[in-house]
């Protein structure tokens, strides 16, 4: 016979299996809804028996309360149930249409006649309740008459019961077996029917098998090579081909998870390392200047493509003043009041939650706003400078603990080298005249005698005294003395500030160092702070203080002294110069002369 023949046999074969099968499918499917409808009847019959038990005992419990505690409530919710329990009684009557056999149904009449006795015996006690006899109500609700009727009820309605689950195992047994015996037969059939069938099937395997199989096979050596860049297909089928397929995508998914992880790990530690770095470099910073350009380096690289400012809180005036941007932030970069930031006014970074509701800081434009964070620069409890970041999106978004991280390190930054500043101002300058002070002087001789000696240039020293300053203080007052010394020292700052240095030497006494400034330029130099000082009109209150005049002594390297003794060799002159009557300059060339 032709392949074609056997196929159509096996064709048409197949097809009277089915047929025959989903007969026989539909005869066990009729046996299984005859089980769910005996169950289904059961469940009918035992709600309806239960409700009428527990309304009748229910009913029974309101009326002996009722007549304990007389009280008007109870006896209304006792009429309320007997009428639930009559429209209850009237379903229990239409039991029969549900499929209740005769036998069942006079049982179960029997004891809804008991049930309706009591009912009868509780209006007879609610009669005698009614009519004042208290005592013959208790008597006939609480007798052993009473009891024995209760309990003769439920003998009644638990052997109705009895008689309805032995029924009804009957016939669910019966239709079990009956479902079971259709279903082995539908089962043979389906058999039959599949091995007929097996080799029409075999292209289909091949093509619903074999093929996804092979192709899910080279994905999965791909994933297993950890390249999570190939595309998973895309088997929609509801079988092992389909689960593979769907773990497969999982498994692809969790991989590209893992991989951005890493990536967002790589990415934090990259930061980590970033702001280490920045800390480090701050540490190491000499002024101010170091500190802004640290920040403008790493801020860029620790918050990518989000654009800020560095601000600094200036004591004179009272402001935030930006001394430092980056990736051209939007607005200007003018000073403006510390109030206007509700991050310096709350201490701590604005807005606290992103993307939630929240007032903006008055110092940002109104265009940047909704994506801006301040995070204020605090030390030892102050708030000294401002961290302002714009364009923050959820793309470009950092962690906002290593913002105030970076913030926290540049306010120690900040307010170190404040202190530092301070402290050196402290150390190397005068108070009183803000020249620098004797400690900055020898630092500063051994500089310029070392570059004079290196250039073969000449460096003076210019020694000044205030002439009788003492005879000023007695009669002035010390304050008047403080005025006297705060303007000759500003005569001499401004006499040597082109290509000198001025410094406090000790109480009335100032130095200068004039570099490249031969013995005819120094002279020239104390000539002109001799004139001035002669000059100088000053008044303390309403007194005027007068005449001050100042003796100045001049030595030269190398043409006076050497490098070891050019400081003695002016001090010389300045001693010569008082010797000879004060207010007058002495150069030490003078006296080698005399």
């Amino acid at each position: 016979m032709r392949i074609a023949t056997i196929t159509n046999w096996a064709y048409g074969a197949t097809v009277c299996l089915t047929i025959a099968s989903g007969v026989v499918m539909i005869l066990a499917s009729n046996a299984d809804s005859v089980e769910r409808q005996a169950v289904k009847q059961r469940q009918q019959f035992d709600q309806i028996t239960e409700e009428v038990e527990t309304d009748a005992w229910m009913l029974s419990d309101l009326a002996r309360l009722y007549v304990i505690k007389k009280e008007p409530a109870i006896l209304d919710e006792f009429q309320q149930k007997e009428s639930v329990l009559k429209r209850t009684e009237h379903r229990m009557v239409q039991l029969k249409d549900a499929g209740a056999t005769s036998g069942e149904l006079m049982l179960l009449g029997e004891g809804l006649k008991i049930i309706d006795e009591l009912q009868d015996e509780q209006q007879a006690a609610l009669s005698s309740m009614a009519r004042g006899e208290g005592q013959q109500a208790v008597d006939l609700l609480f007798g052993s008459a009473y009891e024995l009727e209760i309990e003769r009820a439920q003998r009644q309605i638990d052997h109705f019961r009895q008689m309805l689950d032995s029924r009804i195992i009957a016939e669910v047994q019966a239709a079990t077996k009956t479902s079971k015996t259709l279903r082995t037969a539908s089962e043979i059939m389906v058999g039959l029917t599949a091995l007929l069938f097996l080799f029409v099937l075999g292209f289909i395997l091949k093509r619903r098998v074999l093929r996804p199989v092979v192709r899910l096979s080279d994905v999965v050596h791909r994933l297993a090579s950890q390249d999570y860049a190939v595309e998973t297909p895309n088997f929609n089928q509801i079988d092992e081909i389909g689960d593979m397929a769907q773990a497969i995508h999982i498994f692809r998914e969790n991989g590209l998870a893992r991989q951005r992880l890493e990536r967002e790990r790589d990415a934090d530690w990259a930061i980590r390392e970033l702001l280490a770095r920045m800390t480090q470099r701050l540490q190491g910073c000499e002024n101010f200047a170091d500190v802004i350009n640290v920040a403008e380096l790493f801020a860029p690289n620790v918050a990518p493509g989000v654009a800020g400012r560095l601000y600094i809180l200036e004591r004179d005036p009272w402001q935030m003043r930006c001394v430092a941007e980056w990736l051209d932030p939007d607005g200007d970069n003018h000073p403006f009041d510390s109030d206007a930031c509700w991050a310096i006014r709350r201490g701590q970074s604005h807005p606290p939650v992103s993307g939630e509701p929240d007032i903006a800081c008055y110092h940002l434009p109104p265009s940047s706003a909704d994506c801006s964070l301040c995070v204020p620069l605090i030390a030892q409890g102050e708030a000294i400078g401002l961290l302002s970041f714009q364009n923050i999106t959820p793309d470009n978004a950092p962690a906002r603990a290593y913002l105030e991280l970076m913030a926290e390190a540049l306010g120690l930054a900040l307010a170190n080298q404040r202190l530092r500043d301070a402290l050196l101002e402290k150390a190397l300058f005068d108070p009183l005249t803000g020249l620098r002070n004797r400690h900055h002087l020898d630092d500063t001789l051994r500089t310029q005698l070392a570059q004079a000696m290196r250039s073969s240039e000449s460096l003076s020293c210019l020694m000044i005294d205030i002439d009788h300053f003492k005879t000023i203080n007695d009669r002035y007052g010390h304050e008047a003395g403080d005025e006297v010394i705060k303007s000759v020292a500003g005569i001499v700052k401004r006499a040597v500030r082109d290509g000198g240095m001025a410094f406090r030497y000790g109480g009335e006494e100032f130095l200068a160092l004039l570099a490249d400034a031969n013995e005819d330029a120094a002279f020239a130099c104390a000539s002109e702070i001799h004139r001035e000082v002669h000059t100088l009109s000053i008044r303390y209150g309403l007194t005027e203080i007068g005449p001050v005049d100042v003796s100045i002594g001049i030595a030269s390297y190398p043409q006076h002294a050497q490098s070891d003794n050019l400081l003695r060799a002016a001090d010389v002159a300045l001693y010569r110069a008082k010797e000879l009557g004060r207010s007058r300059i002495v150069s030490f060339g003078m006296l080698k002369a005399e």
